[in-house]
């Protein structure tokens, strides 16, 4: 099982979670993305650079995942690709992504995408704080352990 990061919109303080849970449980985790950041030498922590092409970096991982693998990404039409793979997503939130929840969650998607460019719905999700990242802290370390 090796953990993927959708890493180009992934916020610095999940990325410094992601860092310590790689390193404490050992597990590889490759950080795919278009823009250059810096990670931590480590053996269980790596950096895939794609093209700045649409998309590239979800294509990416797409192609390198395997079954049971885990993506953390706020992109919900990535999420539901990685599930229909036989693996599971995580957003920045906390919130899991399987298999019992992703088409629900990719239609409401979907009509939010519509009302916003019917000019019924305006502005994004909220700024995300301390307790979002320490329910992502949670989720991961949960997914982790009961692998």
């Amino acid at each position: 099982m090796r953990i993927w990061v959708d890493a180009d919109a992934c916020p610095r303080a999940v990325k410094e979670v992601i860092f310590r849970a790689a390193v404490r449980t050992k597990t590889i985790t490759i950080f795919v993305a278009n823009k250059p950041f810096q990670v931590p030498k480590s053996d269980y922590i790596g950096l895939k650079h794609v093209s700045s092409g649409f998309d590239a970096a979800d294509a990416k991982i797409i192609e390198e995942l395997e079954k049971d693998d885990l993506v953390i990404t706020a992109d919900i039409p990535l999420a539901d690709a990685v599930v229909h793979k036989g693996g599971t997503a995580i957003d920045p939130r906390g919130k899991l992504y399987t298999s019992k929840n992703i088409k629900q969650i990719l239609s409401i998607r979907n009509l939010k995408a519509e009302l916003r460019s019917a000019g019924m719905i305006t502005g994004g999700p909220s700024v995300l704080n301390k307790k979002d990242i320490q329910k992502f802290a949670n989720s991961l370390d949960k997914f982790l352990t009961c692998r």
